[in-house]
């Protein structure tokens, strides 16, 4: 009998970005991640994910850390891995569209200071939103991957995964990553979303999901079964709940097998007990809540990711509302659907859950209308799969819906890095400075200043230090 050809799959780490994002609000500081680097350069993942999504964010708001020097220390102690980043196409790692020249300067700067493997998203899957990030990637000689948001839905059919997959590949994307950002994709949809895939495009499928609907290690089990090249893990102490499949139990799931990883699992046990105590405190100090470490169905009943969920429960918390929960994940899917059924992703589920938050307290559907419900029905946002609800058009945009945009959004902005040059150089130490404020102007602005303050402090005990210690 002939022996079964190896397919060993690749695996990408997400301790360093997504599984700290998901259970612990993107809290964990480069001081925590340097020590351990070394170890985790000698593991041979596929690559390490450990920047863009919240981290860039967070990083500057709540850590005070410059999360540029972040990633050059990250490169510096990574030497034999690649670096992989997430950003949202045209978004960048914001919540609004920018133009092309601040989209472009910003991955080449990603490039410059460490990334390898830019993976790209649009939150309503236009393809358009994807085509300069995918473009300027390549032209730095970064990998580009564009990711699918995954989702459900009448428009969302294996036909329509594999044409979006083929012009994927015609627009000189590298690889395919399905993003599952809610933990929708169960086990033998994961199958034959993998198979139909690999039948559209040569490009490598790379699965990305979420442990919070309890289905994602059986869902990469039957993915890889299928043909899928990479899947993204957690080492165990940050796996889980709202984070993924743990990274040990997917080695030694197909330790021995054709797919076998190769990768050691006393390394990821040193690594594991590294990380263990971080978890621990995380514990002690409130900040990882135990609520997301469990499995909730609810997931799989409303399509509504975990983050979504915890930002939507703070919302009704400070309207003394909490009792309206259950109304509230009712109203989501009603709401997606009035805006044109787009997959619940950053920034597209923070809108939805907002708007829905507010129908239910205002009592009447869209009394009250956010500017990012306006903007995603004025088309500001890209092209739903799915048409608007007329009736909520009128409602919300009424005269306003004839200034409705049906091409590409950036097409319609001016150039505006010089701009936010001009805005911020008094603060400028360095060429990304101009990012970070592009990105979060008020957030960025108090960075710089912090940070101002932090060198003056320095250089006054450094001068108190050597006053008078060297006689003239």
């Amino acid at each position: 009998m002939a022996e079964a050809v190896k397919k060993p799959v690749k695996i990408t780490e997400t301790i360093l970005r997504d599984a700290h994002q998901s259970l612990i609000a993107t809290r964990m500081t480069t001081e925590q991640m340097l020590p351990i680097i070394d170890k985790m350069d000698q593991v041979g993942y596929n690559a390490v994910e450990c920047w863009g999504g919240a981290t860039f964010d967070a990083s500057l708001r709540f850590l005070k850390e410059d999360p540029w020097e972040r990633l050059r220390k990250l490169k510096a102690g990574f030497k034999n891995t690649k670096l992989q980043m997430l950003f949202r196409g045209q978004n960048i790692l914001g919540y609004r569209p920018y133009s092309d020249d601040v989209v472009e300067y910003f991955v080449q700067k990603s490039i410059a200071n460490g990334i390898d493997i830019i993976r790209i998203f649009d939150c309503l899957n236009d393809i358009r939103n994807l085509q300069t990030a995918v473009t300027a990637c390549n032209k730095e000689g970064g990998h580009s991957q564009v990711a699918l948001s995954y989702t459900l839905g009448d428009a969302y059919t294996l036909d329509y995964w594999m044409n979006i997959s083929k012009r994927i590949e015609e627009m000189g994307a590298q690889s395919i990553c399905i993003k599952d950002m809610a933990g929708l994709l169960t086990p033998y949809r994961a199958e034959e979303l993998v198979k139909a895939l690999k039948s559209a495009t040569k490009l490598p499928i790379e699965l990305h999901t979420h442990y919070t609907s309890g289905v994602a290690s059986m869902s990469l089990l039957k993915a890889i079964e299928a043909g899928c090249d990479i899947v993204d893990t957690a080492i165990s102490p940050f796996a889980l709940g709202t984070s993924q499949p743990a990274t040990e139990v997917m080695v030694e799931t197909f330790k021995g097998t054709e797919y076998d990883t190769g990768l050691d699992l006393k390394l990821l046990k040193e690594i594991a007990d590294y990380f263990r105590p971080l978890r621990e405190e995380a514990l002690a100090s409130g900040l990882l809540n135990p609520k997301v470490l469990g499995v909730d169905i609810q997931t799989l009943l409303y399509q509504v990711p975990g983050g979504m969920l915890s930002n939507m429960v703070s919302q009704l918390k400070e309207q003394n509302a909490e009792d309206k929960y259950q109304e509230v994940l009712e109203e989501i899917p009603r709401v997606r659907e009035d805006l044109g059924e787009p997959p619940l992703v950053t920034p597209s589920s923070q809108i939805v859950g907002t708007q829905a938050v507010f129908n239910v307290l205002m009592g009447e559907r869209y009394k009250v209308a956010t500017k990012e419900t306006k903007d995603v029905l004025l088309g500001k946002y890209g092209q739903t799969v799915k048409p608007f609800n007329p009736e909520i058009v009128d409602k919300v945009l009424g005269e306003d819906k004839k200034n409705a945009i049906t091409c590409r959004y950036a097409d319609l902005l001016e150039p505006e890095l010089s701009k936010l040059e001009e805005e911020m150089k008094q603060y400028k130490q360095q060429d990304e400075d101009v990012l970070s404020y592009a990105l979060f102007p008020q957030v960025a602005m108090d960075f710089f200043k912090y940070r101002e303050a932090q060198q003056k402090k320095v250089d006054a005990t450094v001068a108190d230090t050597t006053n008078g210690a060297y006689p003239v």
